[in-house]
C-alpha cells in the first residue's frame, strides 16, 4: 500500500534523515519501506516521502506510534502538518523506458 506523506519541517532535511536512518527498527515493526524522501529544492522545511506499507494496519501503527511520533518531533517534523494520501494500486515505479 503506497501511502504519500507531507509534512514541514523546523530544522531541514538533514535531521530528519538522521531521524529516519537511526529508526530502521520501527519501520520493519510497521511493515514499512520509504521508496522515497526528499525535501523540495528552494524549500529544506517541506517533506515529501512516498512510504510502502505491507498492510493497512501497519500503515495504521506508524500513525499511533507515540514513541516515534517524538522522536520525528525532536528531529524537527511538525508532525500537525502531517497528511497521508494513500495512493492508488496501480502505481508505476521505476520505469525508465
Amino acid at each position: 500500500m503506497l501511502v504519500k506523506l507531507t509534512q514541514d519541517l523546523k530544522n531541514g532535511f538533514g535531521p530528519w534523515k538522521e531521524m529516519l536512518l537511526a529508526n530502521g527498527h520501527k519501520l520493519k515493526e510497521h511493515g514499512m519501506t520509504c521508496i522515497f524522501a526528499a525535501t523540495e529544492k528552494d524549500n529544506d522545511n517541506k517533506l515529501t516521502v512516498i512510504l510502502d506499507f505491507a498492510t493497512p494496519e501497519g500503515m495504521m501503527g506508524f500513525k499511533n506510534d507515540e514513541e516515534l511520533t517524538q522522536r520525528r518531533i525532536e528531529a524537527g517534523a511538525m508532525v500537525e502538518t502531517t497528511v497521508m494520501t494513500p495512493m492508488t494500486s496501480e502505481a508505476v515505479t521505476n520505469f525508465s523506458g
